[in-house]
């Protein structure tokens, strides 16, 4: 598991490309045959990816957590973004994940183990954790059963649909929520206007990207803005003093998390295109 501390924007504002994309892009979670993990202290979140192939991947606490299992102090959100199905096994009890479909698990399952239905087609799921303080039930939903919500316009080039997953009106949980935003063909736009939420962080994961394609995803403060270049399967931490938007090169879909001071998913700030520097 890698460690990431937070950081001050009066200090980000001085770093470099190498320093920014240290601090907030994480660049490798998805490798065949591991489970990779990103503690942020952001509101210790933990971001991870999970490549089971032949044989299935436990979700375990390893030496940082201080625990003696990964869920004894939290919770977790797990999305299949592969085209090959998957089994999460919770405690001996399977869900099955096509491809966008969500999974919540809650505090105090001590097995949690990930799995590909076809080695030769595996699953890849992306993890969202955060620190739990009561058990809500394990609970699957797919993205057909996930609340849309229609956003944008074709004019704007930002026309999308956001599927909220684990949400105060979805599947419950302390405080993770984590849904899932598909822009509408020919459109780039992610959040523009964007916002602030200064009572929590967010962690985007960028997927469904060709191999050549890009996005540009805009950070910092709104005077004070910087850009992090993203590949395809790249997630990017968005501190809560932090804007978060982008534009690809071609179209994308991506995968929001937050965790944080409060549990409602309006609670924003919104920033006037004037404000943007």
């Amino acid at each position: 598991m890698e460690i990431r501390h937070a950081t001050n924007p009066t200090d980000v504002k001085h770093y470099d490309t190498e320093r920014i994309r240290k601090e907030f892009l994480v660049e490798n979670l998805f490798n065949i045959g591991e489970l990779n993990l990103v503690y942020s202290h952001y509101d210790r979140l933990i971001t991870g990816g999970a490549v089971p192939v032949k044989e299935a991947l436990k979700l375990e606490a390893g030496d940082l957590l201080k625990t003696e299992y990964f869920l004894e102090r939290r919770e977790v959100g797990i999305i299949n973004i592969a085209d090959g199905a998957g089994i999460v096994t919770v405690d001996g009890e399977k869900y099955e994940l096509n491809k966008r479909d969500c999974v919540y698990v809650g505090l105090g399952h001590e097995n949690v183990t990930f799995a590909s239905q076809d080695s030769s087609s595996p699953a890849r799921f992306y993890i969202v954790s955060a620190t739990a303080h009561k058990q809500y039930p394990t609970k699957k939903i797919a993205i057909e059963e996930a609340t849309p919500n229609h956003l944008g316009s074709d004019s704007q080039s930002n026309k999308r649909t956001i599927y909220q997953y684990i949400h105060a009106g979805g599947i419950q949980s302390c405080q993770l929520m984590m849904g899932m935003t598909l822009l509408a063909p020919n459109n780039m736009w992610n959040t523009m206007p964007p916002h602030l939420h200064d009572r929590r962080m967010e962690a985007y994961l960028y997927f469904d990207m060709e191999e050549d394609s890009r996005v540009i995803h805009f950070m910092g403060r709104p005077d004070e803005t910087r850009h992090i270049v993203m590949k395809n399967e790249q997630v990017v931490f968005s501190p809560p003093w932090s804007i978060h938007s982008g534009v690809g090169t071609n179209n994308y879909t991506f995968i929001w998390a937050m965790a944080g001071e409060n549990y409602t998913f309006t609670d924003m700030d919104g920033v006037s295109m004037d404000e943007l520097k």
